[in-house]
């Protein structure tokens, strides 16, 4: 899991890196309306980041775990911030496609669903990192998803597994990925998928009450 939020913090800062510029100029500000959900995400992530004033105290001082929390917090606000100044016309905005594209090319993408595929698609992911596991990772969880299931059902479910585990370990091997991320929505499917993921491949998961019709930038929130 360190690995996993020390490459993160990595993604974030070459973002930041990518999206600072010293010519970058800075307009008068135009009508716009005040995208509330992020100006909140911002107050909170510098609430967060205002912990370590605190924790660190009284020489304020961060051991590397906590650098990497701490400027994480720091770095999304900032992204926050700069979608707000682009909003009124303050800085120009990015092409959130090819931010999607860029921030999350090392990872390998977990769901349960062809249509949560085809959103996730559509935002920037290479669809070649989306695995699509229409069944759990272990067998007795297909008990769980319904009780009822006859044992000889279990054979080609088995099977089907399988191919979903040689899918995962192929492109891990084939595009050099170190990071699993498990997106799926708040149900009982989702919840076993991660789980299981979380055990085998140490994966994060990202759970999402309507995955089908999230934007680009609930995404770009909930992945961050």
């Amino acid at each position: 899991m360190e690995d996993f939020r020390l490459k993160q913090a990595e993604t974030l800062l070459r973002a930041a890196a990518k999206n600072g510029s010293k010519n970058e100029v800075l307009k008068n500000p135009k009508e716009g309306t005040i995208d509330v959900n992020v100006y909140e995400n911002i107050i909170n992530r510098m609430l967060e980041a205002e912990e370590f004033i605190y924790s660190s105290r009284p020489h304020h001082k961060l051991n590397q775990e906590e650098a990497i929390e701490f400027i994480e917090k720091i770095i999304l606000a900032r992204k926050d911030i700069d979608k707000i100044l682009g909003d009124f016309g303050v800085l120009d905005k990015s092409n959130p496609e090819e931010d999607v594209k860029e921030h999350f090319k090392d990872y390998l993408i977990l769901t349960t669903k062809n249509n949560f595929k085809k959103t996730i698609s559509k935002f920037g992911i290479d669809p070649q990192k989306i695995v699509v596991a229409g069944v759990p990772l272990i067998p007795e969880d297909m008990k769980i998803l319904n009780p009822k299931i006859p044992e000889a059902a279990l054979e080609p479910i088995k099977t089907k597994i399988q191919h979903v585990k040689n899918d995962i370990e192929r492109k891990m091997e084939q595009f050099n990925l170190k990071n699993i991320v498990v997106l799926v929505e708040n149900d009982k499917s989702g919840e076993l998928l991660g789980k299981r993921a979380n055990e085998f491949y140490n994966a994060r998961v990202v759970a999402i009450d309507n995955l089908k019709d999230i934007n680009i930038d609930e995404f770009i929130s909930a992945m961050s």
